[in-house]
This record gives structure tokens, C-alpha cells and sequence, in this order.
């Protein structure tokens, strides 16, 4: 037997002791095309394999064929392969050749390619001898998708024509690979015997199976590497956006609350000039009046009695009540409202002034001091107002939780 070694498929033939091809060949335009036009139509006869002992195709007749080089093209090879040499052979793929290496691509296998010379001289030892053993059978449909076609028609024609076989039978162990080539890891030609065959195949299962796998796996990790990062990509976009979604609503409600702050010391600071203006008499008569007003009238002596005898007592005496305190509550929406309480009440006391106001859109939220910024939550409900800080005038916002 020979084995020959080649670059390429116009290379010149160099004999190996190893038998082993590996090379890279281009496929003809018709090929490629037959499998374009296969795709398009989808692959409707992918899985199609048979012997004569099976019923691949309903409407294909079982029985042997008159004339059968006028059979199908797919079916040519097996028609006459099987009218001189019987039905026990190796589980042969009836399809176009770029549909066979689509199927031995998903089924992770490589194909067997059988190129069937019947009138060369080796031809008869070969096919009843070698792909007639029932080891040779058994291991090519266990591990390889096999496809047989004629040397001198159709797709096997320019498959002969693109690995220059030097002698026949001619078999190959193919692979795909990028474009529009194939991968040729192991060319045999001549008469082999069964344990040679096998031996053979099963040496380039091993030696070129294992880098194939490892492509594959590599191929796939990759994937899975592209496709975790776009999803740390994804996660990290909607984390920035949550994070520039809460900064955003920190801005506005700082600026609401330093809005509301300025307001306030603004009124604050009106409101401290107005009882200098409105008490500064000549005479000072006004205080006397109101000293011999308040003698003659005990009674009005309390807060809340009116207005007027509010207003002397805190001329008089130039203060409040000591123990009341005032609390300014500015919401979200620039209301304000204001209440008096006793430094002595507790945080919580404001916070149920506030739920009996019953306004809208309040709902869960949490009151924060001015300078210095604190804020007053369910763990100081129970401080008073003036350990709190809050004593004798506070302003407090709102915050919404």
C-alpha cells in the first residue's frame, strides 16, 4: 500500500511512513453552493442513512435498481455499491457531502468519505474484505458519520478532483473548519485490511480528536466568557444608573431642605427686628399703661387669653413662656406648618402632630434638623425636645422615605 503525505491539494505526493495527512483544503464552488441551497431550504434530509436492509425513504424502492446510475444522486452510490457488494457495510449518509459534515459537526464526530472506484482492480478486495468486516462496520458507525460517493460522478468527481487520490479505493477522515474548506486529517489509498483501517482511524481519533475537542470546549468558553461579561455589563450599567438616580434625589431634597433653611432664618430674622420697631415709643408711657393694665387685670396673666396681654408680657419681660418651644415643620412640597409644644414632649409628639394633619402623599418619612444636620427616627421618639436640641425654636424637614 502507499500513503501519501500532501500540502496542499496541488502539492507534489510525498510518501510518510505514518499515514497521516493533515492539510487544508479549498472546496469547489458547487459544493459550497449545493449546501447554500440546502440551508435556505432547510436541511429536510439531514439523518438520512441507510442500508438496503433499512427503509430510509418510503418512497425509494427497497428492491434492486435496473439501471442504477439513474437513481438520485444521493442514492447512486449506494444503489450500485450494494447491486455488486451487497448490503453489509458501514452506515452510509445519502446526502450531499456539505450536509454529512453538517451532521458529523453536531454530533461531534468526524466524517468517513468513501470514494467508490468500481473498476479499479482493488476495488472488489477492499469493499467485500475491509468495509464488508463486521469490525470495520461496527467501529466507523460507533464513531465517525460515513458518506460514500462515486469516484467518477457529481460531488465525488470534484471531491477526487480536490484530493488528487494517487491510487483507489481512497478514504479520508475530514473535519470542518472556517470558510469554505475542510480539514483533511488522514488520507488512505490502496488495499488496506480491516485491523489496519481501524487501527488507523482510531490513532487519528485519538491524536486529532482531542485537539478538536479541545477547540470546541474553547470555543464554547469563550462564548460563555462573552456572554458573562455582557451581563457584568449589563449589572454594572443599572447599578450606575441606580446610584445616579439616588444622587439626583439627594441633590433636590438638599436643595429643597437648604431652600427651606434660608427661608426661614430669613423670617427669623424679620421677625426679630418687628418687635423693635413696634415697641420703641417715646415715652415709654405704653409700658407704664400696660404694667397698671396687667395690675388691674390678674386674670390675663395666662398665655393664650389674647393677643394684647400676650404682647405685654412679652414686652415686659423680654421672652416667652421658658418652657415652650416652638417647632417649624417644612415639607417636601414647601408647605409649612408651625406649633408650639413643651420642651419637655418628646420627638414623638411631633411626629403625631404631624399624622394628625393628615395630608397627602404623607407616608413613611423621617425628621431632620438644620445645622448641624441630624436626623430624628423611630430610635429617638422617646428624647425630649430639649434634650434634643430643639429647645426653644427648631425648624425641622420632612423627608420621604
Amino acid at each position: 500500500m502507499s500513503w501519501l503525505m500532501r500540502e496542499s491539494s496541488r502539492a507534489t505526493r510525498e510518501v510518510s511512513s505514518n499515514g497521516i495527512v493533515r492539510r487544508m483544503v479549498n472546496l469547489p464552488r458547487s459544493i459550497v453552493g449545493g449546501f447554500s441551497r440546502v440551508m435556505s431550504h432547510g436541511i429536510g434530509r439531514i439523518g438520512i442513512a441507510g442500508r438496503r436492509d433499512q427503509n430510509p425513504i418510503p418512497n425509494f424502492p427497497l428492491q434492486p435498481l435496473q439501471d442504477p446510475l439513474n437513481a438520485p444522486e444521493e442514492w447512486t452510490f449506494l444503489s450500485v455499491y450494494e447491486q455488486q457488494y451487497g448490503s453489509t457495510h458501514p452506515l452510509f449518509y445519502a446526502c450531499q457531502f456539505m450536509e454529512a459534515l453538517k451532521i458529523a459537526e453536531d454530533e461531534h464526530k468526524f466524517m468517513f468519505m468513501y470514494l467508490h472506484s468500481p473498476q479499479h482492480p482493488f476495488t472488489p478486495s477492499f469493499c467485500w474484505g475491509t468495509l464488508g468486516s463486521e469490525l470495520v462496520v461496527q467501529f466507523l458507525d460507533a464513531n465517525f458519520v460515513c458518506w460514500g460517493a462515486l469516484s467518477d460522478r457529481g460531488e465525488g468527481s470534484q471531491m477526487a478532483v480536490t484530493l488528487q487520490p494517487a491510487s483507489f479505493p481512497c478514504c479520508a477522515v475530514i473535519a470542518p473548519a472556517a470558510g469554505n474548506s475542510i480539514a483533511v486529517l488522514q488520507q488512505m489509498e490502496g488495499p488496506i485490511s480491516p485491523a489496519e483501517l481501524v487501527e488507523i482511524l482510531q490513532r487519528t481519533v485519538e491524536e486529532q480528536g482531542l485537539a478538536f475537542g479541545n477547540s470546541r470546549a474553547k470555543e464554547e468558553e469563550t462564548t460563555r466568557e462573552k456572554a458573562m461579561e455582557e451581563e457584568r455589563k449589563r449589572a454594572r450599567a443599572k447599578e450606575e444608573e441606580k446610584i445616579r438616580a439616588d444622587r439626583q434625589l439627594r441633590e433636590e431634597q438638599d436643595a429643597a431642605y437648604l431652600s427651606a433653611l434660608k427661608i426661614d432664618k430669613e423670617k427669623e430674622k424679620l421677625n426679630s427686628l418687628l418687635p423693635e420697631r413696634k415697641f420703641q415709643k417715646p415715652a415709654g408711657s405704653s409700658s407704664k399703661a400696660n404694667y397698671e393694665k396687667l395690675r388691674q387685670n390678674p386674670s390675663q396673666k395666662q398665655f393664650g387669653k389674647s393677643k394684647e396681654v400676650s404682647t405685654v408680657i412679652e414686652t415686659a419681660n423680654g421672652s416667652r413662656d421658658s418652657q415652650a418651644t416652638q417647632i417649624l415643620i417644612r415639607f417636601p412640597n414647601g408647605e409649612r406648618k408651625e406649633q408650639s409644644f413643651s420642651c419637655s414632649d418628646k420627638i414623638q409628639s411631633v411626629y403625631r402632630y404631624i399624622d394628625s394633619l393628615g395630608l397627602p402623599g404623607v407616608g413613611n418619612y423621617r425628621l431632620i434638623s438644620s445645622f448641624p444636620r441630624r436626623v430624628y427616627s423611630v430610635d429617638q421618639m422617646g428624647i425630649t425636645l430639649k434634650d434634643a436640641g430643639l429647645h426653644p425654636k427648631a425648624t425641622l424637614f420632612l423627608e420621604l422615605l
